[in-house]
């Protein structure tokens, strides 16, 4: 036979069993698309970022979605939304900028699709080297995003005192390998971080969220009330935050309580507040202070010396909510002995319909905070009912009251390293305040982005001593020292009801009592003029406002010490500031209070 005529069988070896076939290769699966960044000048960048793919930065920036959607901390933004302002302190859970699967246009070509993205960077002055960058790797999943720097009058007050210089700064500790586009990125003000510094969502967390949000859209027996607990540095805030941001996706507005007095999200601390959300939360509570609908001024960041009237403040407060929106609920970390008694009250006292738990893995300091356990456990202030049965199925309820429908509990793991344990934290408790508070004192700042103006340098508002009255919350003070404790104060700035009564013969009005009144802003009192029976207190409180203040209340919350030390240097020692103190004296130090420690009555037998 020819060579044409062979037989196709299998090929066999010289011994005449067949020869083994070589397998084909494996196919790798391909490398996942990358982002890509391009610097556009003058402190601006593109980024480009494939689908399902994600971005965790430090610092702070401007984002305009150009194409396609992308999703921040839950909030997604769209090219038909505003650009929004982004602050990622590592002070703070990182933020996490997140390509979103948007429905793509069946009409459009691919082709299409890069011409019009390729017009979008032109009508943005993106330069033509860049442009060609990115349109290279452009597919019609992908995101394009402007970030631009960002510097604000308040940012500008925040970072130039030396305590918070570098907040804006990724640790060296979560920083990832150097890759190129770090550059185009380090122009608009952003430093690369590896994602597990971002929001990282557990499926507990994830089940629960979704749960809410059906919840608040469905409003089956009206706008869900839904409290937030748990114990300390256990993601609370950072929750709160990214619930908050994915029910503006879907509802117009919200409403949020604030009863948490050491770490508020929009006022500074010291105060119970009821906050009309509209706008995503993307930054840390310095970020986005904003004027309440109703709040009251506690004085102090912790409740344990008056449970009592912290009850009736948050009553108060909890007056202003019209229940026509949801409401979000934010309680203290507070929940070791008697904190937990007191968590019992407020839960019974604000009667939400949902209660998120927040717990921790080998952490958990909490029962579990179902219906049935309020309904049947005393709190501090509050005595539980125990719980009924019936007689016979079919029969009455023994005792006087059927049980009530109680709230549904939905119990979330926190899945971020160091979770629940106190003190390992990013930063301390006591400086977050600060920065808070300097965050407020930034509003002060003119709107031009000019030097930073020193508070010293300030034109303070005057306030005769017969406009207002005083009282001093935390503590008893002798009429004749109250000035003292006055001077250099930060005070709440508040409005009784009943005018103010005026005597001759007593310059200063003083307060019986401490009042249970609105509270309209915060202040510094820089000074007390004794011969012109003046006050000088500097405040961003819009004069609107600050014509219905007629009492000032002095609590325990102290100004922070950077801005004493950040005064512009005179000759001599720097005012209010001195090093001639010695702490070996006995009783010199601040106490500890042990709140871990329960009460006789509530100690078991």
């Amino acid at each position: 036979m020819g060579r044409g005529h062979r037989s196709a069988g299998p090929k066999r070896l010289h011994n005449g069993a067949p020869r083994r076939e070589k397998p084909p290769p494996l196919e790798l699966p391909a490398e996942p698309a990358t982002l890509t960044a391009a610097d556009a000048r003058e402190g601006r960048a593109v980024v480009l970022l494939p689908a399902e793919q994600t971005l965790t930065f430090a610092g702070k920036c401007r984002l305009t979605c150009l194409y396609g959607s992308v999703r921040v901390l839950g909030f997604t933004i769209a090219p038909d939304q505003p650009p929004y302002d982004l602050y990622s302190p590592h002070t703070y859970c990182a933020l996490t900028v997140e390509a979103a699967n948007g429905l793509r246009d069946p009409e459009k070509s691919e082709k299409e699709m890069k011409v019009e993205a390729r017009a979008l960077l032109r009508a943005h002055f993106v330069p033509q080297e860049a442009r060609g960058r990115l349109l290279k790797n452009f597919g019609p999943d992908c995101c394009l995003l402007l970030l631009e720097q960002l510097d604000t009058p308040e940012a500008k007050f925040i970072l130039s005192h030396p305590e918070f210089a570098k907040i804006f700064r990724a640790k060296k500790e979560d920083v990832p390998p150097f890759i190129p586009e770090d550059a185009a990125l380090a122009s608009a003000g952003l430093g690369r971080l590896e994602p597990s510094s971002g929001l990282l969502v557990s499926q507990s967390m994830h089940s629960a969220v979704g749960e809410l949000i059906h919840a608040c859209q469905v409003e089956d027996e009206g706008c869900p009330v839904i409290l937030v607990c748990g114990p300390k540095s256990i993601g609370k805030s950072t929750f709160n935050r990214y619930l908050m941001n994915l029910l503006l996706n879907r509802l117009p507005c919200l409403e949020y309580l604030e009863c948490d007095l050491g770490q508020p999200e929009f006022n500074p601390p010291g105060c119970i507040s009821l906050v009309s959300v509209r706008e995503p939360l993307l930054g840390p509570p310095f970020a986005h202070q904003r004027p309440p609908r109703k709040m009251a001024f506690y004085g102090d960041v912790s409740c344990e010396h008056d449970t009592e009237r912290y009850l009736d403040t948050l009553k108060y407060v909890l007056g202003g909510y019209e229940r026509d929106v949801p409401l979000l609920i934010n309680t203290m970390g507070w929940v070791k002995g008697a904190g937990l008694l007191l968590l019992i009250d407020v839960i019974r006292s604000l009667s939400p319909t949902h209660v998120v738990q927040l717990s921790a893995k080998d952490f958990e300091e909490l029962p579990l905070l179902s219906a049935d356990y309020i309904h049947a456990t005393a709190g501090l202030h509050t005595r539980g009912k125990p719980s009924l049965k019936r007689k016979h199925p079919g029969g009455s309820w023994q005792g006087t009251h059927a049980p009530q429908p109680g709230h549904q509990l939905l119990c979330v793991q926190a899945n971020f390293p160091g979770a629940g344990v106190s003190g390992i934290g990013r930063t301390h408790s006591s400086t977050l305040r600060s920065l808070t508070m300097v965050g407020y004192l930034g509003q002060l700042q003119p709107p031009s982005l000019e030097p930073v103006v020193p508070l010293a340098s300030l034109v303070p508002y005057q306030v005769p001593f017969n406009a207002v009255a005083l009282k001093v919350i935390h503590v008893d003070v002798a009429p004749t020292h109250i000035l003292c404790s006055l001077n250099a104060s930060w005070v709440g700035l508040c409005h009784l009801p009943d005018r103010v009564p005026c005597k001759a013969e007593r310059p200063v009005v003083l307060v019986s009592q401490a009042p249970l009144c609105d509270c309209l802003g915060f202040g510094i009192v820089r000074g007390v003029d004794m011969t012109n029976k003046l006050y000088y207190i500097l405040t961003p409180l819009a004069p609107e406002s600050l014509r219905r203040v007629n009492c000032l209340l002095i609590g325990n919350i102290a100004i922070p010490n950077c801005v004493f030390l950040n005064q512009a240097r005179t000759d001599g020692e720097i005012p209010y500031v001195t090093s001639d103190y010695n702490y070996d004296v006995s009783g010199a130090g601040k106490l500890k209070i042990k709140k871990h420690l329960q009460r006789r009555e509530h100690r078991c037998p």
